[in-house]
């Protein structure tokens, strides 16, 4: 933890922590939604990240402890940036210099970070209990079916739209600052916002989509 002493090593670490996640979102989301178009290839890939040992015993550990990285390293720079601050203002005008998203990251932190624990209740946790606990023999056909049976909830669906519509929020500061904090600033850098910004609107209004859709997909017509 020496190497993150300094601030700029801690911006660097986070900035980097975060484009990780930034790649692994693009990944599940792709995974995902394969499950609204071709049920059968949803399958197959779900049971391919699901069984692949590259996957699970080495992917998966580097992105819990990239998840549990970034959210500690938020903590610990916003309760920095708090205690940097000598001055108190009388009256703070939020605009002026800051957007909402900007401001409230630490929010729309920790409401994705109760969103990944529930995420993981509805589908992490089950699927170890599934393979390591019960020990059932693999079924490579069984993935679409569980994942459209957690969206018969209308509670749970709500909490997830809610959780992405804060996600664009996150995404939309934090996606383009990332590459500030290390360094990228050249001719490319306007394209490159622009980029983020519609990734940042596009994946999760797409999760919304692949919730939406399995929930009202399989209410009584």
């Amino acid at each position: 933890m020496g190497i993150l002493s300094s601030s700029i090593a801690r911006k660097v670490a986070m900035a980097l922590s975060g484009l990780f996640l930034v790649f692994f979102l693009a990944q599940h989301f792709t995974i995902n939604f394969t499950s609204v178009i071709a049920p059968d290839t949803f399958n197959s890939w779900s049971h391919f990240m699901g069984t692949n040992i590259l996957v699970q015993f080495i992917l998966q550990p580097v992105l819990i402890f990239g998840v549990v990285f970034h959210f500690v390293m938020g903590f610990i720079l916003e309760i920095r940036n708090r205690n940097a601050r000598a001055i108190s203002y009388k009256k703070f005008h939020g605009n002026t210099n800051s957007t909402w998203a900007s401001r409230n990251m630490i929010i729309s932190g920790l409401v994705i970070l109760a969103f990944l624990g529930l995420h993981f209740y509805d589908f992490w946790i089950p699927e170890m209990v599934h393979k390591y606990i019960e020990s059932h023999p693999e079924d490579a056909t069984r993935y679409y079916a569980e994942t459209v049976h957690k969206f018969e909830s209308p509670v749970r669906v709500g909490i997830y739209v809610l959780a992405f519509i804060l996600l664009i929020f996150h995404l939309w500061h934090g996606f383009s600052s990332a590459f500030q904090s290390v360094g990228f600033n050249n001719k490319y850098s306007k394209a490159l916002r622009g980029f983020t910004q519609v990734f940042a609107v596009a994946i999760p209004l797409g999760f919304i989509f692949i919730a939406l859709y399995h929930h009202f997909n399989q209410l009584p017509h």
